[in-house]
């Protein structure tokens, strides 16, 4: 249960109020003036070659997700960090910057700590928008309520986007989430979520610090299992091109 604290309304009281909320909107107000939108792409990947920029639907995952990041109000600008010509060329032809990423930090062998210091590192602007091509039917919609959601936190310091897993969850041989001799239904299953990484929101400060995505004080976005798909291989490849192909651009847009 929330603690609810009483607050007498005196006119010191009133006035110190007005100047917390001034103080509060001006902070939010700079903040909202310095969000960058990073959008990382490299140009290997062992288990769908070419995955950010072959063919999906009428698009591809880059494309589509400058697109789609373009219509989220409040964002200053967007950066492709890749080390690949065709995605630079892409990102050109969407009217968007181009940061060229050293060849250790493209690798494979790059731990996600020093991956996302790297990205952190060479961020303009206080706040960092990390936009993964790989969520590609992620809505503006929700990444508009994700972002405005950030401007607002008072005691949160990221926004991160997760999922709900109602699954029978095991590890060395027991289970971890429920009682196997009296095994719940799956609905009644504990609340446990997992990061999709499909939004992560984040001060370039604190993201630095931590080597990390996700802030001492996260606040949890909850998304659908629709727009949490997360393109790993070529299965969740066609099943989210094929989603893509029914429900349209025009659902993303939304």
């Amino acid at each position: 249960m929330n603690k609810i604290t009483k607050i007498s309304f005196g006119s010191s009281n009133k006035h110190a109020i007005k100047q917390h909320n001034k103080t509060n909107n001006a902070k939010r107000s700079e903040i909202a003036q310095n969000v960058i939108a990073m959008v990382p792409v490299r140009a290997g990947s062992t288990r769908v070659p070419d995955k950010n920029t072959r063919s999906f639907g009428d698009t591809n995952l880059l494309q589509l997700k400058l697109s789609l990041l373009k219509k989220v109000e409040g964002i200053k600008q967007i950066i492709v960090s890749t080390d690949c010509q065709v995605s630079a060329d892409i990102a050109n032809k969407e009217g968007v910057n181009v940061q060229w990423r050293n060849e250790y930090f493209a690798g494979s062998s790059v731990t996600n700590d020093q991956h996302w210091h790297h990205i952190a590192d060479t961020t303009p602007g206080n706040t960092i928008f990390l936009a993964q091509v790989t969520s590609p039917l992620l809505r503006v919609s929700s990444m508009q309520a994700a972002l405005n959601s950030y401007l607002s936190l008072d005691k949160n310091d990221s926004i991160n986007s997760v999922s709900t897993e109602k699954k029978f969850l095991w590890q060395n041989g027991s289970p971890i989430n429920y009682d196997i001799g009296v095994t719940p239904k799956s609905q009644d299953l504990p609340e446990i979520v997992s990061l999709n990484f499909a939004i992560t929101i984040i001060s370039r400060q604190i993201m630095m610090e931590r080597k990390n995505v996700v802030g001492q004080a996260p606040k949890f976005f909850e998304l659908d299992k629709v727009e949490s798909i997360d393109v790993d291989d070529f299965i969740d490849f066609k099943i989210a091109e094929l989603l893509y192909e029914e429900r349209g651009v025009e659902w993303l847009m939304q």
